[in-house]
């Protein structure tokens, strides 16, 4: 980092997805319960899960598209004041005991996360594609900030009141305020990291020109990179998701959940800049295939144990592994797209992803309502293993062309 503009600008998105990360680790601890509590319908378990993720996957790629029109900054921002109103929202409706107001509110929170999650692809603009992962991966490590905000906001707020919607109304409010922080951090990024991406492009991609999205998907190494993001991000969310309401179901109290979310999420962030190294030093595809293996085996965990301290052990794994696989897809995504490119083709990654995500919540809500907890950690297992035995039996192919 040695562009003192590039150093700022990272540690800035950086500190906006801390807050981000303490937001978004709220909507999941307590999303799923929320809508039950104003409903008083149990059935419906995942549904806030797929509510979030639904809305985030078709906002990404719309905000994909207007970040390369319009610079990164202004959607970015856009995205963090969403984050804003949609936790207020909630937080009204749980005042009012008011279903309606809780699903815009989810739905909102989702098209906030699925906006500004999209740092990442920033972050990747302002490093040259040798230092891509570790770029991506600066930028990233801020959400583990976010991580500590479990036990030293969420869990005390929560700790010795009654689970209902009145003591919903001000956690809520609090995770507005992050967002509300997140929109200040974002908008003093200068230059917009779009600026910078076009000095490292070659003269034939640094014009304005983007090629359309199905040419794009169609380029050598990009249908990998996508499927190996769907999966690593479909299977952990779903599962991190699901985790509180399995908690709930061991007989756990809810300020339990809260330290499980936040080994997960420091096993999704806590490493990753030592994963960017490691993700050059090993290649992409090395990563992809551990990352999910990873995966597979940390779900598998779940289903043969309820005590919170392995459970906590399990969701860290499934992190670390998602950290890889993940961070690895998303700079071979940003590698292979040109800097007026990117931004559609992370948010159809994000799309996909997010999309996989909701779906996989609601079956996985189903299956642990008939099943049990060991439906959802054989079920993520498989769906984690199968694109990383796949991946792995492909023959070995010279590296896809960068972009820049």
């Amino acid at each position: 980092m040695g562009d003192p503009h590039v150093a700022r600008n990272t540690v800035l998105l950086s500190a906006t997805l801390t807050c981000l990360s303490g937001a978004i680790q709220l909507a999941v601890a307590v999303g799923t319960v929320t809508l039950v509590l104003v409903t008083g319908v149990h059935a419906i378990l995942g549904l806030g899960p797929a509510i979030l993720l639904g809305s985030g996957a078709v906002a990404a790629l719309g905000a994909g598209r207007l970040m390369d029109r319009h610079g990164r900054v202004p959607v970015l921002a856009g995205g963090a004041l969403l984050g804003v109103a949609a936790c207020s929202i909630v937080a009204l409706g749980c005042a009012t005991v008011q279903a309606a107001l809780v699903v815009l509110g989810l739905a909102l929170m989702g098209a906030s996360n699925g906006t500004v999650v999209l740092a990442r692809a920033a972050g990747g603009d302002m490093y040259p594609p040798e230092r891509r992962a570790r770029g991506i991966s600066f930028v990233l490590f801020g959400a583990v900030f976010g991580a500590l905000l479990g036990p030293l906001v969420w869990r005390p707020l929560f700790g010795g009141r009654e689970f209902d919607t009145q003591g919903l109304v001000v956690p809520w409010l609090v995770a507005a305020g992050m967002m509300g922080l997140a929109f200040l951090l974002v908008v003093c990024v200068r230059p917009d990291p779009k600026k910078i991406a076009l000095l490292y492009a070659p003269p034939s991609a640094a014009r304005d020109e983007a090629a359309p999205l199905a040419e794009i998907v169609r380029r050598p190494g990009v249908a990998t990179a996508l499927l190996a993001a769907l999966a690593s991000f479909a299977v952990m969310v779903s599962v991190m998701n699901l985790t509180g309401a399995i908690m709930v179901g061991h007989g756990h109290e809810a300020g339990d959940v809260f330290p499980v979310i936040s080994a997960h999420i420091v096993g999704m962030y806590g490493l990753v800049l030592v994963v960017g190294d490691l993700i050059e030093r090993l290649g992409r595809r090395n990563a992809l295939v551990s990352g999910l293996a990873v995966m597979a085996a940390s779900t598998a965990v779940l289903g043969v144990t309820s005590d919170v301290f392995a459970t906590g052990v399990a969701l860290f794994g499934l992190g670390l592994g998602w950290s890889f696989s993940y961070v690895a897809a998303t700079s071979d995504l940003v590698d292979l797209s040109g800097p007026s490119e990117r931004g559609r083709l992370v948010g159809f990654s994000d799309l996909l992803s997010s999309g996989t995500g909701a779906v996989l919540a609601l079956a996985g809500g189903a299956a642990y309502s008939a099943l049990g907890d060991v439906s959802v950690a054989v079920g993520g297992a498989a769906l984690a293993l199968a694109p990383a035995l796949w991946i792995a039996a492909r023959s070995a192919r010279r590296p896809a062309p960068t972009i820049a």
